[in-house]
């Protein structure tokens, strides 16, 4: 019996992560409408009140603008789940991206680099982020929230633009993601929790706290909550090609990453019971143009293929014969009933390309990832070539004959 091992640890870090990121995200919500719903207190020190219901039970809670006069006998801290996230979420990113780079990363199409180099500039890429963000919030732009978010955006199209020229593009989307998420942790670790550490302190000294601590911290958790959505969508984006897949994916990322910072908005202002229409109709405008692009980048691929090849694009006879050596060639050493690769046990995702029948089942699936996304075979390890993909296309096209 062998036991596919690093399947079996991939697997579960992807659970972990995903575990941790539900926790900390759903806490990091949780608390944004916490903040959002307070109301002025009847009596006592706090700054804010609310009442809920749930699970059968009624919540009191109360908010300190700064903190209150006493420190309380048992108080929770929110933290280990942001660090459990992003621990999780390196050593995947460091396990399918940096150690499978030959198959996942390194596309050499756009730059022939070596293991050690893609590992390199995506470490790079994580720290600089950080760097640049950090940077700009405690700069001046970092007074105005709308500015910082503007500018903060510029960086990040502008990293996935980057990384798209040197990575796979699902590599470039997966570290893009990345240092969001490094930002998201970094805000975490590097200021709220050592703010709320000093006013901790400051209480047990018998101080009065410094205000500009908490409001530090409300900030980088507000702009942690705007950041999430887009670190999802990536999170899910490697399940569809044609994200990633279009002519430029660094637009229909940037496109769709505002599509998630603008029903974000939608959240937050319905919380504080504020007009919402403003923001829904610039979220159904961004997700329409995410659309339509990418349906339109699809719709010129022919056209592009036809160019491409100097004639037609129908100037291959669309028949099994002229397909079933490009199969043979690059595809069927792993998804075959019985894979001679010996990277695989069984066929990837249970895909099989070793007769018409089996080749006419996926077809679509092929279309998406070999045809259009160009990310299939892994790393493109065998040379497969655009006027073969373009066969495969015209093949796809005509019914799979």
């Amino acid at each position: 019996m062998t036991i596919d091992w690093a399947e079996w640890l991939n697997l579960a870090i992807r659970w972990f992560h995903l575990t941790a990121g539900i926790a900390w995200i759903g806490s990091s919500f949780y608390f944004v409408w916490l903040d959002n719903h307070l109301v002025p207190p009847k009596s006592g020190e706090a700054s804010g009140e609310v009442w809920s219901v749930h699970g059968g039970g009624f919540y009191h809670k109360q908010k300190y603008q700064v903190a209150p006069s006493q420190m309380p006998e048992d108080l929770h801290w929110f933290k280990w789940e942001a660090y459990t996230t992003w621990v999780t979420g390196f050593f995947l990113l460091a396990l399918v991206y940096w150690v499978g780079a030959a198959s996942f990363l390194i596309d050499p199409a756009k730059a022939a680099l070596s293991q050690g180099e893609a590992v390199g500039i995506g470490a790079a890429s994580l720290v600089a982020g950080w760097l640049a963000y950090d940077g700009l919030c405690r700069s001046p732009l970092g007074r105005d929230d709308r500015v910082l978010g503007a500018v903060w955006f510029g960086v990040l199209v502008l990293a996935a633009f980057a990384l798209d020229h040197v990575f796979s593009a699902r590599g470039a989307y997966l570290h893009v993601g990345a240092i969001i998420g490094t930002a998201m942790v970094g805000n975490v670790f590097f200021v709220i929790i050592p703010g709320q550490r000093k006013v901790v302190a400051a209480l047990v000294a018998g101080e009065v706290p410094d205000p500009a601590l908490g409001k530090a911290a409300k900030a980088r958790s507000l702009h942690n909550n705007y950041m999430t959505l887009p670190v999802l969508f990536i999170m899910i984006s490697h399940h569809y090609a044609m994200t990633f897949g279009a002519g430029r994916p660094w637009l229909v990322l940037a496109l769709l990453g505002l599509t998630g910072v603008a029903v974000r908005h939608v959240f937050n202002l319905r919380h504080r019971g504020q007009a919402t229409g403003r923001a829904m109709a610039v979220a159904a405008v961004l997700a329409l143009a995410s659309v339509t692009y990418v349906s339109a980048e699809k719709a010129t691929l022919p056209a592009r293929a036809a160019s491409a090849a100097g004639g037609p694009a129908d100037w291959a006879p669309a028949d099994w014969a002229s397909v079933e050596p490009i199969f043979a060639k690059h595809c069927t050493a792993c998804h075959a009933e019985k894979p001679t690769s010996d990277l695989v046990s069984a066929p990837p995702l249970g895909v099989m390309l070793d007769s018409h029948a089996h080749a006419r089942m996926f077809a679509a699936r092929v279309k998406k990832v070999a045809v259009d996304a160009e990310i299939m075979p892994m790393g493109n390890t065998t040379g497969m070539t655009r006027a073969e993909r373009d066969a495969l296309g015209r093949w796809i096209d005509a019914g799979a004959p």
